[in-house]
Parts: C-alpha cells; structure tokens; sequence
C-alpha cells in the first residue's frame, strides 16, 4: 500500500518544476522501504528548492519528518528517508551518472 505522503512529495516536486518523475514500488524486495520517489533538478540550487519543499509541504499537513536526510552538504543527490518510502532527489548530471532507476527496472514503476 502506498503512503498517501507519496501524493503530497509529487505535488510539491511538481510545484518546484523537478523532471522526470517515478514511483517504484520495491516493497517486494527490499524490507526496509516500499516505495522510491526519483526525481531531479537542473542544478544544486533548484535540487535544494525541491528538498525543502517537499518537507514542508508533508510537514504542514501534519505528515512525518524525515528519519534522515543525506547529500544536503552538496545537493547533487539527495536522499530523504521517511521510512516506508524514500525520497531521491538528484542533479540532472548526478542522476544519468548513478542510472538508480536502473537498479530497479523490474520493479512496478510509475511516471508522473
């Protein structure tokens, strides 16, 4: 099942303009999370915009903060961890180079 802060992070990465969007769904095969949010940013600058949004946007509605967040010293790949789901927000450059998406190509995964 997804978590219904999943929608409120795509709002608010859709409100800062992020590109390429997905959801994969890798409950089935990793235990510690359900579901990636991948996303990504032009540069550092607009990366940084979209990590702030997207906790604001999910802590104004009364929905958890992140257990961590890693990568905020450089904002080339950012990792916001809020349990049963994570969210990646990467540099466009950052993104094409690690290909994460990749890793999960045989999960169910969602454009948005």
């Amino acid at each position: 099942m997804r978590s219904p802060w999943i929608e409120i992070a795509v709002n608010a990465i859709s409100d800062k303009k992020g590109h390429n969007t997905l959801i994969i769904d890798v409950g089935d095969v990793l235990g510690i999370s359900d579901n990636f949010v991948i996303t990504s940013g032009s540069n550092s600058r607009q990366v940084r915009s979209l990590v702030e949004e997207i906790e604001a946007q999910i802590t104004n509605k009364f929905g958890p903060k992140p257990i961590r967040i890693e990568g905020n010293n450089d904002y080339l790949w950012v990792l916001m961890d809020y349990g049963d789901f994570v969210v990646h927000v990467f540099h466009t450059d950052e993104r094409d180079h690690y290909k994460l998406e990749k890793l999960w190509a045989d999960m169910p995964t969602e454009t948005v």
